[in-house]
């Protein structure tokens, strides 16, 4: 599990592909602090876990690698990194630790496009103090979604700010902006998204609900 804060911006170092799979090597100090080979770490939104050994990831000092099976590569936007590519990177919780976003699997629920950016006012240096961008909705998981709920954009935990048929909003700060990939992501670049696993939850028991048979006394 994760919180949907990032710890680091990474960066793609190579990709080994093998037809219907990769293998990329990411650079990330941070997350790397302490990795065995086997724990997990999400790129982007997306549960990987690291293959290196223990004395590999000793002898590459803030690079880890991880394998990318083919349902990863069709169903999240990481087929579409290169070398070069910046991703947000966030360890696995650690259990007591403060849970500062909100739970978070790394398991895409699907692919949405950055449709526009707003920005707010600017500061003294012409940045601006804040922005709104619109990412458009599949159908498929538009229902999960409410305003001011909660929504993972790239491993990112969000708080939506208003949420339409077929897009939704999220307002985001100069942290966010600066310390993440949303900061530079251009209009139609692609974005992983993965709702509230609570709302699924919901759902699902709600769908299962039953209503006794009530049973006719015969005498």
């Amino acid at each position: 599990m994760f919180t949907g804060i990032i710890e680091e911006l990474g960066e793609v170092v190579s990709i080994e592909e093998f037809g219907d799979s990769s293998r990329i090597r990411l650079r990330g100090p941070l997350v790397c602090t302490g990795a065995r080979h086997g724990e997990s770490i999400a790129v982007n939104g997306v549960c990987l876990t690291v293959v290196d050994s223990p004395d590999e990831l000793a002898a590459e000092s803030g690079e880890f690698s991880a394998d990318v099976m083919a349902e990863t590569l069709q169903r999240s936007s990481l087929g579409a990194l290169v070398v070069g590519s910046r991703v947000n990177l966030e360890r696995a919780m650690a259990l007591g630790a403060r849970l500062g976003g909100h739970l978070v699997q790394g398991h895409v629920d699907a692919t949405g496009t950055l449709l526009e950016r707003s920005p707010g006012e600017l500061d003294g240096e012409g940045n601006p103090r804040w922005e709104v961008l619109r990412f458009s909705l599949p159908q498929s998981i538009s229902r999960y979604l409410v305003d001011k709920g909660s929504i993972t954009v790239d491993g990112i935990s969000l708080t939506v700010v208003e949420a339409a048929a077929d897009s939704f909003t999220v307002s985001l700060i100069p942290a966010t902006l600066a310390l993440t990939t949303l900061g530079a992501k251009v209009v139609g670049e692609p974005v992983n998204l993965e709702v509230d696993v609570l709302a699924k939850y919901v759902e699902r028991l709600l769908d299962s609900r039953t209503v006794p048979a009530i049973s006719k006394d015969a005498s």
